[in-house]
């Protein structure tokens, strides 16, 4: 008993800084509607930058006057990112802004190791707070009880804060309706950059405090990102009592679930993740939010399909593009199929986010799950490569089906954290069931046929089925089925008055886009020759969505453009420079600044215009022409 009760006060101890951090991303989401994946990297620079100022501060109060000028250093820099670039963009898409902040974490990830190397830091112990308190035999750090009582007194501030002051309210009114405020004459650009800045203290102050406890190191963001998401939406958009419960409900399943459930302790928190997203979307604390002022596929440029002329240009396009085994050696190959595969995967995102409205956190699952389903097929049953590429991908079918049934019940945010819960269950199944998937050791040995062993034919096989695929997708965009899938993107409630279930549409959509994901997956399995979790994590799915966010998510062949920028860049990085994750992240916020529309989106929106002002200029020629 006395081993278990330390044990849940250690759980107590590790919800204080998740709360940190939690509360901060509640808020920052609440307010502005930001899906900010660089939460995670102001927890790292935090927890960096008061290493460095503890170690050069001497006494207790270099310690902690080094912890929280470490917290409002970082917020002083979120301002800067908030009001530079995020400013720049809220009337972008909305998902849009995830790009930008996406790039900002790869290039904190970056210069973290510029400026501390890549080695882990250990800082030292917290003055006043050195010892450990017995607790019936079992020894418990002081710090520990220092964090469990500062958790609560972190949420009546907290409180105070939002209950008790204009500004709280106002926070608190914008988390519900934003456009309300706005119209009620409050200066939104404050608002935002205020809440932006408390929200970043907070996530650093998180991260300076964990300091005596962990070691610091570059890949922490990631790791601290991923509970924070599932905290925030078990507890409930914009409510500070709902992250506090929910980090210590998500704190003490890690604790416990090592010691219980061994098995499938890493499938635990997603499994409560999921099971309060069906039960109560809006969360345990959360309130239900006011209609999105519109959705992640609306388009401003109708969409038509391809005229004769741009069918035949495509046509000489993937011609040319076929001649490349004639000029290119074996790297340029098998790295032109991996950028094929990507398209794929790019294709099918985009097919759910565009076209059906519904934008996926967790799509590498159906990736993964294609490349397992050829890996169980090809190795226990023996079966020829041809028939694990065709039934392979009905493994991520399947996941399709199953995830999909619960997830299309759902939307906005709240479907995609559902699908990221489903993604993280399906990587952590794979990851702890080394029976059967090998766990983090993989699947290894999955070579193509001498058929397509050779890096040229491979080449020609991912390049035709990826141009397959992307031609099936764009059909269906543009049939009937494709139309309906459009109008209840745009108008729910005007499609099922005219007799669409739209239900069983979405349901079908989400089922093409994890069949296609599979299909890549399968044929990703085979150029690499091993299947790993990894193939199904959440990092992999962030690229998915980088890459449809890059090309255009309001185009039709945004994906394809998107996936060939983003992979053939970060190949081309990796082999040129130590510091591939800082250019890149440079890279897709100059992106996201010049092109808010994404690379394809603005090049139609330039081409409209010009084809708009084509009419016009005929007019006026004429009209002078008659004049004179």
């Amino acid at each position: 008993m006395a081993f278990y009760f330390v044990q849940f006060l250690t759980g107590l101890a590790s919800a204080a800084s998740l709360f940190l951090v939690a509360s901060g991303l509640s808020i920052i989401f609440g307010v502005t509607r930001i899906v900010n994946f660089a939460h995670g990297a102001f927890y790292m620079l935090g927890a960096y930058i008061a290493f460095s100022l503890t170690e050069r501060l001497s006494g207790a109060l270099g310690f902690w006057g080094g912890i929280v000028v470490a917290a409002l250093a970082v917020a002083v820099i979120g301002v800067i990112v908030e009001i530079v670039l995020l400013r720049r963009i809220y009337h972008a898409p909305e998902l849009f802004q995830l790009l930008a902040t996406f790039g900002l974490t790869l290039m904190v990830e970056d210069l973290v190791v510029l400026i501390w190397g890549p080695d882990d830091l250990v800082g030292r112990r917290a003055p006043g707070f050195k010892g450990a308190v017995d607790f019936f035999g079992q020894n418990i750090p002081s710090y520990d009880l220092f964090l469990i009582v500062l958790g609560p007194v972190v949420l009546g501030a907290l409180w105070l804060l939002f209950q008790r002051t204009r500004w709280g309210i106002l926070v608190r009114a914008a988390t519900q309706d934003r456009d309300m405020v706005a119209a009620l004459g409050v200066n939104q650009k404050w608002l935002f950059t205020s809440v932006f800045a408390v929200g970043v203290f907070l996530a650093a102050l998180g991260g300076a405090l964990q300091i005596p406890r962990d070691a610091v190191h570059h890949a922490m963001d990631l790791r601290i990102i991923v509970e924070v998401f599932v905290v925030v939406v078990i507890g409930g958009l914009g409510s500070i009592l709902g992250a506090f419960v929910a980090a210590v409900l998500v704190s003490e399943l890690n604790a416990f679930g090592i010691l219980i459930f061994p098995t499938i302790s890493l499938i635990l928190v997603f499994l409560v993740m999921a099971v309060v997203l069906v039960i109560r979307p809006w969360g345990l604390f959360g309130k239900k939010e006011a209609p999105a002022r519109r959705t992640p596929g609306l388009t401003v440029i109708p969409w038509r399909p391809l005229t004769s002329v741009e069918r035949l240009a495509s046509v000489v396009a993937l011609a040319l593009v076929a001649m490349l085994p004639f000029i290119a050696g074996n790297y340029a190959l098998t790295v032109g199929a991996e950028i094929a595969i990507f398209v794929i995967f790019a294709a099918s995102l985009h097919f759910l986010m565009a076209v059906g409205g519904l934008a996926s956190f967790g799509h590498a699952a159906y990736f993964g799950l294609g490349a397992y389903g050829v890996a169980f097929l090809a190795k226990m049953a023996g079966l020829p490569m041809i028939v694990c590429i065709l039934l392979g991908p009905l493994l991520g079918a399947l996941g399709a089906a199953v995830f999909g049934a619960f997830a299309v019940q759902l939307s906005g945010v709240y479907f995609a954290m559902l699908t990221l819960a489903f993604a993280q269950i399906v990587w952590s199944i794979a990851f702890q069931w080394v029976a059967v998937t090998g766990g983090d050791n993989g699947i290894l040995g999955l070579w193509p046929e001498k058929w397509a062993a050779s890096p040229s034919h491979f080449y020609w096989l991912a390049l035709g089925v990826s141009a397959f695929v992307v031609s099936v997708l764009r059909l269906i965009t543009f049939s009937p089925f494709g139309y309906a899938l459009r109008g209840m993107r745009d108008s729910p409630l005007r499609s099922e008055s005219i007799g669409i279930n739209g239900k069983r549409i979405q349901w079908t959509a989400f089922i093409i886009a994890g069949t296609t994901a599979g299909i890549g997956g399968a044929l990703f399995a085979y150029l690499k020759g091993s299947v790993f979790p990894d193939n199904m994590g959440i990092s992999l799915s962030v690229d998915a969505l980088v890459m449809v966010l890059l090309g255009g998510v309001e185009t039709v062949p945004g994906a394809i453009f998107g996936a060939i920028v983003y992979k053939a860049l970060n190949i081309w990085l990796v082999s040129q420079t130590d510091w591939s994750k800082l250019v890149l992240g440079i890279f897709i916020v100059l992106i996201v600044v010049v092109f808010p529309k994404g690379i394809v989106g603005v090049v139609e929106s330039v081409m409209q215009r010009r084809r708009a002002a084509a009419p016009k200029a005929a007019a006026l020629s004429a009209k002078m022409e008659g004049a004179q």
